[in-house]
């Protein structure tokens, strides 16, 4: 019994972490910290817009269309894979549903609907290679960005003979469609575009999924040890597939919303956008090799590139500057990720 006793204590002072410590090992640690110093950055040097309301409401539509993508990979990315075709699938439905409801009079609603069908197929479609080929995500879906994008492009001019689709809102079924996703919500005589509330709500929805459910449980085995997980009973394919399934979501939900807000389309929206959105997600603390992040670390990824993105605007500063300033804070994210995993794994001993 006394050997118990102790063993019992043991166990509880292991358990037992200080709230310094939790916040320590927690991976969005690193970008909180990065869009602060950023958000202080341009509060200096660029304090008249990019303090305003109407320039905190440029960097956060910026940032919300990021996000929304990036939480959908944080997820894929904790569970091990990548989807580099995510900025095709955008484009696609795109296009999509603006051939659709100009070419043959369907209502916006529904030929939205048909491309959310077609995504998630796509979706499902790259899910369902990467555990049959067993080839790596990135190869798969490497080739799906390209036959994706090939075929957005062709289609669209073999109907309309060019590779922008305009005049969207004059098709039956838009005031709806912009209600949902293209309305401004006015704070002090200044918009701020609905896409704001739908990042939150999908950021909030990826969290409560990886926290609170089984589900989240499951995501975090499978890209940490999917062996070990399979043998607890871990449907480790199923839940790839449907990881995937998201992300093509995600990337159809944005390309509804920026539908709505300019009235067209173009074949070639969101292009090399799948780079932009890991590196939302990898500076947000999601590691490249899985099992480990968070979909709120990649909402602060992508508020850093919204910031940065708009800020340097505000700031006069050469926008070719912007490639530089990204390459080198997804270098420095990766290194202090490195150093926040390393931590947590010290505490856990």
């Amino acid at each position: 019994m006394a050997t118990t006793s102790i063993t019992k204590e043991q166990d509880e002072r292991l358990v037992r972490s200080g709230p310094l410590k939790r916040l320590l090992t927690r991976p969005e640690l690193g970008a909180l910290g990065g869009a602060i110093l950023v958000w202080a950055f341009f509060a200096i040097i660029a304090p008249t817009g990019f303090l305003s309301l109407r320039g905190t409401a440029s960097y956060l539509e910026v940032s919300s269309h990021l996000g929304i993508m990036a939480a959908a990979v944080a997820l894929l990315m904790i569970g091990g894979e990548f989807d580099l075709s995510i900025g095709s699938v955008l484009g696609m439905c795109s296009a999509g549903i603006a051939i659709l409801s100009t070419a043959t009079g369907m209502p916006l609603y529904l030929s939205a609907f048909i491309a959310l069908v077609l995504a998630l197929l796509v979706g499902f479609i790259n899910g369902y290679m990467v555990i049959r080929t067993r080839l790596p995500s990135f190869i798969i879906t490497l080739g799906s960005l390209f036959i994706i994008r090939g075929l957005t492009i062709g289609f669209t001019r073999m109907v309309t003979g060019r590779s922008q689709v305009g005049g969207l809102d004059k098709v039956a079924g838009f005031d709806a469609m912009n209600a949902l996703f293209g309305q401004d919500i006015m704070l002090a005589g200044v918009g701020f575009p609905v896409s704001i509330l739908w990042w939150i709500a999908v950021t909030i929805l990826a969290t409560w999924v990886l926290l609170r459910t089984r589900i989240g449980n499951w995501i975090f085995g499978a890209g940490g040890a999917a062996e070990a997980a399979r043998n607890v009973g871990v449907p480790v394919n199923r839940l790839k597939v449907g990881l995937f399934m998201t992300t093509s979501f995600a990337a159809w939900l944005v390309a509804t919303i920026q539908l709505t807000v300019v009235k067209s389309a173009d074949t070639l929206r969101g292009e090399g956008q799948e780079f932009i959105i890991i590196i939302a997600a990898v500076i947000g603390g999601n590691l490249l090799t899985g099992g480990y992040g968070s979909a709120v670390g990649a909402a602060l990824g992508a508020l850093i590139f919204g910031m940065v993105r708009q800020g340097i605007v505000f700031a006069g500063v050469d926008a070719d500057w912007f490639f530089v300033f990204l390459g080198a804070m997804l270098i420095i994210a990766v290194l202090v990720n490195n150093y926040i995993r390393q931590a947590a794994e010290k505490s856990r001993r």
